[in-house]
């Protein structure tokens, strides 16, 4: 006689069996599936994924690239810069910053070198042409020079702080209190 046990089959083991099957099937599916879109938030924004990235800066910021620029704008049909930089903050660090870039920098803003600015920290600039204290533009530090701010012609966009135009515009970092 065989040392083997034959055990009986019933249905609640079968369903149980295929249940625990799916489950398993699903839970690596859904990190495939997670790490892909993760991936291509990364390639959206030309980054790439570091261990360290705070991930919901980078979906957040994934999401409102190609938003057209509109003075006053508040929403995904339009945006200006401050609001970008205000709704992010809210979404992401649960942070109520002021609307208006100046006021950001002023109220809300230790400054901070170029040399220094890390993933969050903000990027202000004058773009006015009026005194270099004068700010009007703001964007979010991301990593690796690129930061993301509105353009009035290509709507929201990253750009790297070594492009002419804002080294020229550059006038200093925030890290927000």
């Amino acid at each position: 006689m065989s040392d083997i046990i034959k055990l009986p089959l019933n249905l609640n083991s079968i369903v149980c069996g295929c249940v625990g099957l799916f489950l398993f099937m699903s839970c690596s599916s859904s990190k495939h599936i997670e790490k892909r879109r993760s991936n291509e938030t990364y390639a959206a924004l030309g980054l790439y994924r570091d261990r360290n990235d705070n991930v919901a800066l980078y979906t957040a910021a994934a999401s409102w690239l190609h938003v057209p620029h509109v003075d006053g704008g508040m929403s995904h049909s339009g945006v200006d810069c401050s609001f970008l930089v205000y709704t992010i903050y809210k979404t992401v660090y649960g942070k109520t910053i002021e609307r208006n870039s100046l006021a950001m920098l002023l109220k809300n803003c230790e400054r901070i070198n170029r040399d220094k600015l890390k993933e969050g920290d903000l990027a202000f600039f004058n773009t006015s042409g009026k005194s270099k204290a004068y700010v009007n533009h703001v964007g979010i530090y991301l990593k690796n020079n690129k930061f993301l701010h509105t353009s009035t012609s290509k709507g929201v966009v990253v750009s790297d702080l070594d492009e002419e135009y804002y080294r020229r515009t550059w006038v200093c970092g925030g890290r927000v209190r």
